[in-house]
């Protein structure tokens, strides 16, 4: 069996311009396989630790040679020798050797780039694709094309824009993955259009999305009906629309209400939950991800109890891919559906597990990108990999988005010729 011989750490950059981790391992056979992670900007509290320098002199304190150390100096020598196929018992022993619940030791970069690298080591080696490779080891079914979710608006901490929600979201009608991705690049490019011809700006913010200074979130909303019909498509029927609200921005400690700045008003939970429930009434709306902040648990049982049966209740914040989160959000029936990011958590392995305790619940599975992307499409393999329902990779544009894309037709053209 192979065996991992080295691994080799780099410093690289992300899709905002701050370093990140990569990782090559080098198995004994020559093999060489690397990963990058990802890094949040709307992190929740309980997410893993990332292992940052804090030298403000050198990259505003975001370097990552601290983790890069830790890698050299601790993880090498306790992994050198293992068999590249054992990735359980890889991802055990790097939990093992952080010893903290939140991977504030060695670091959930230092941990996640290592898991992930191993894994494509051990696809390549078997000469499988990394999707097959992955639902083989963790014993999932046949591999399924998830639906696209894509990203039209960023707002909040996502883009230099007046929009309080964090994402406004377009969400195909299930088809092949060509025809998602066409429909959903077709209205993108619309929605350029009506933003232009209304004088209004076509930047984009940090996960691709249109980024203007608007008057309302509705007028957001309006923009993406507007273009959606103007691209020959029905709202209601040939997609739907979501919003990523990332409440826990909004809500204010002090007061225990949600501000809204672009609004110019606050809510309490209970008239933020109305709120929610006039937009369901007026828009084809089938998706809301962190309607209320990390620790608010009343109000997400509140909100599932009284739309769970109309809408994905997505936690994203809530439940950071962690089991232990996800299990009381199961047991409070708290939401219906799950936001899956590796990096919220460390291991390969740990976010397997939290899937398939989703699945075991019913959960809808939606594995994300974060906003600090790299080019790295691993998480296109896993989202087949795991049957997920949906894949959140960001708007149509960025190459770090467009990457995944891509990756997700190639992928489909394999279980095409496959017949599966």
């Amino acid at each position: 069996m192979p065996k991992i011989k080295k691994i080799q750490p780099r410093e690289i950059l992300d899709a905002r311009g701050w370093p990140t981790l990569e990782v090559e391992v080098l198995l004994d056979n020559g093999l060489i396989a690397k990963a990058s992670v990802p890094s949040g900007l709307s992190v929740g509290k309980y997410e893993a630790t990332e292992l940052r320098d804090g030298d403000k002199k050198r990259y505003q304190g975001k370097g990552v040679l601290k983790a890069i150390n830790k890698i050299i100096e601790v993880i090498n020598p306790v992994l050198i020798g293992l068999d590249i196929y054992k990735q359980k018992e890889i991802d055990q022993k790097l939990i093992t050797l952080d010893g903290t619940e939140t991977k504030s030791n060695l670091g959930a970069n230092s941990i996640l780039a290592i898991s992930l690298a191993c894994a494509r080591a051990g696809a390549r080696d078997k000469k499988q694709e990394l999707f097959e490779y992955l639902a083989s080891v963790y014993d999932f079914a046949a591999p399924k094309i998830p639906v696209p979710i894509f990203n039209l608006f960023n707002g909040g901490q996502h883009a230099d824009t007046n929009l309080d929600f964090q994402e406004f979201l377009v969400i195909p009608k299930k088809a092949n993955a060509a025809e998602m991705i066409r429909q959903g690049v077709e209205i993108f490019q619309t929605l350029g259009a009506e933003l232009r011809q209304a004088g209004l700006d076509t930047d984009t913010g940090i996960e691709g999305g249109y980024a203007p200074d608007l008057d309302s979130s509705i007028e957001a909303i309006e923009f993406i009906l507007a273009a959606t019909i103007r691209a020959g498509y029905n709202p209601g029927k040939d997609l739907w629309l979501g919003l990523d609200i990332g409440s826990n921005v909004l809500f204010d400690d002090f007061s225990k209400r949600y501000i809204f700045p672009l609004d110019k008003t606050y809510f309490s939970a209970n008239s933020l939950l109305g709120l929610y429930d006039s937009w369901l009434k007026k828009y084809p709306i089938i998706y809301l991800e962190d309607a209320f902040a990390e620790d608010d648990w009343d109000n997400w049982r509140a909100l599932t109890s009284e739309m769970g049966d109309k809408l994905m209740v997505a936690g994203d914040d809530l439940f950071v891919s962690s089991s232990k989160r996800l299990r009381r959000g199961i047991k409070e029936q708290a939401a219906n559906s799950i936001v899956v990011a590796p990096n919220q958590v460390g291991t390969l392995t740990e976010t397997m597990d939290c899937i398939k305790l989703a699945n075991k619940h019913n959960f809808k599975v939606i594995i994300s990108h974060r906003s600090g992307e790299t080019n790295d499409d691993f998480i296109v393999d896993l989202a087949v990999a795991v049957s997920a329902d949906y894949l959140k990779a960001g708007s149509l544009s960025r190459g770090e988005r467009v990457a995944k894309y891509n990756r997700l037709l190639i992928i489909a053209e394999i279980l095409e010729k496959n017949g599966k």
